[in-house]
């Protein structure tokens, strides 16, 4: 250990960090991706005759819906965002 830097408190203060500067918002992205899953780009075949036929129509159409599961998990990771943050305050407010 170095007279001038307490490595070990920096590489704790490094990994929080990383944790909370990086890890939070990729989970909190991940759910959002899970409410919002990718679809089909257009039709499924332009001959079809129950395709829509606007542009509006068609985004509406093919948009798929995140269903039981994703909905689940996109919670479940939302939650534990708001519980990581609930804990930094809590530990901000007592000072420990």
């Amino acid at each position: 250990m170095n007279s001038w830097v307490n490595l070990d408190a920096v590489w704790k203060i490094v990994v929080v960090g990383l944790v909370t500067g990086a890890g939070l918002p990729a989970l909190f992205a991940l759910g959002l991706r899970l409410l919002n899953p990718a679809g089909p780009s257009g039709p499924s075949s332009p001959s079809d005759p129950s395709a829509p036929s606007g542009p509006a129509d068609e985004a509406a159409a093919v948009r798929p819906t995140a269903g039981p599961v994703g909905s689940t998990l996109a919670g479940l990771l939302f939650a534990l965002v708001l519980a990581a943050i609930g804990w930094g305050i809590y530990v901000i407010v007592n000072h420990r």
